[in-house]
């Protein structure tokens, strides 16, 4: 059997097991050592996960666990504490900083990036970068309508009849299909970008519209991520998101590209045309951003327009959030757990293989 630790990310609330999910863990190994306070910040208490885990120290859990859980990678100094040989879960990210890989490697740790997971149908209980998404593009939509001076749904009164908002969403991937179902249920206009012509069916189908760029490149063996355009498609792309912004009350930003500098698809002239009041909420940010003028984990105003930058929105939602990291991060530790109850990397689990990332 193994110990299994859970200790807290850094600057995240979120905790990688709840009082929901701990019996199913206990199924695989009857030993769980969980950092004090780890879930304080997502409203979970020690006293309601001490009943059937021990609760310890962040150091006890670094240097006693034979498998870790972190939401968010552990420090270069908490590297220190963890004996050779153990395993660590979390999101490292590999695709944005290659260096930690060495780092892991140096201190002989065997590490899964829960971000390297296919994006596949079998992979999908795991996905835990689908699950984070869908609560940002559901929460971006909601900031968005707090920040907009300006009502969401048409609403007709005695005194006169106000338009709906006009919303517009940059890429439709997991956060965009659920930033345009939140819009569309808080009653806006919505209309919707991106280069991946497969997703236009489902645009559709939640109400939107489709704005379509002719000349995109193929994406069909991008494994579900949008793919690097072309400059001359690009121009085009900015020319037609230029006028469709000026017309908007709120723009939700998620276009992004694995591995590369999200693309900039509203540039500073195109802020200046929009109208004083409208906002912009950036998912992209921690990439570069979509909007030129974004800057990660701040909120700014320019010529009158409102730009959040901020891929961490799924945070805001906590308890949630930590449910879902839960049930992904077990999900696939049952791939790790061999019928004798160890901990086993098997080689030809495509899941597994695309996950590891130091051995």
């Amino acid at each position: 059997m193994f110990t299994l630790g859970i200790v807290a990310g850094q600057e995240d609330p979120r905790i990688a097991i709840v009082p929901e999910t701990i019996d199913k863990f206990l199924k695989l190994t009857p030993t769980i050592l969980v950092e004090k306070g780890a879930g304080s910040k997502a409203y979970y208490s020690d006293d309601a996960i001490s009943a059937k885990a021990k609760v310890v120290s962040r150091e006890e859990v670094l240097s006693s666990s034979d498998l870790i859980l972190s939401p968010t990678p552990p420090s270069v100094s908490d590297l220190d504490k963890i004996r050779k040989g153990s395993s660590v879960l979390s999101m490292f990210a590999p695709y944005q900083d290659a260096s930690v890989i060495e780092t892991l490697k140096s201190r002989g740790i065997h590490a899964y990036s829960s971000d390297m997971i296919p994006r596949s149908t079998l992979a999908q209980s795991m996905d835990v970068l689908s699950s984070m998404a869908s609560l940002a593009g559901y929460k971006a939509v909601l900031l968005a309508a707090q920040k907009l001076p300006r009502y969401f749904p048409m609403l007709m009164t005695a005194s006169g009849t106000i338009k709906p908002a006009k919303a517009l969403i940059l890429g439709a991937g997991v956060a965009g299909l659920q930033a345009i179902a939140t819009a569309k249920r808080l009653g806006a206009v919505v209309e919707v970008f991106d280069t991946r012509k497969a997703v236009k069916e489902e645009v559709q189908s939640l109400g939107a519209k489709f704005v379509e760029v002719e000349g995109a490149r193929d994406d069909k063996a991008a494994g579900g991520y949008a793919v690097e355009q072309t400059e001359e498609f690009l121009n085009r792309q900015r020319q037609l998101i230029q006028d469709k912004a000026a017309k908007s009350d709120v723009i939700i930003c998620t276009a992004q590209i694995r591995g590369k500098k999200a693309p900039i698809l509203i540039s500073a002239d195109t802020t200046q045309r929009m109208r004083p009041g409208s906002v912009i909420i950036d998912l992209a940010s921690s990439t570069g951003g979509n909007c030129e003028a974004t800057k990660d984990k701040e909120t700014i105003q320019l010529n009158g327009v409102t730009i959040v930058g901020n891929s961490y929105l799924a945070n805001d939602v906590a308890v949630d959030a930590s449910y879902l990291l839960s049930n992904n991060y077990l999900n696939l530790i049952k791939l790790l757990v061999n019928k004798e109850g160890n901990l086993m990397h098997d080689a030809n689990n495509e899941i597994l293989q695309s996950a590891l990332i130091t051995k």
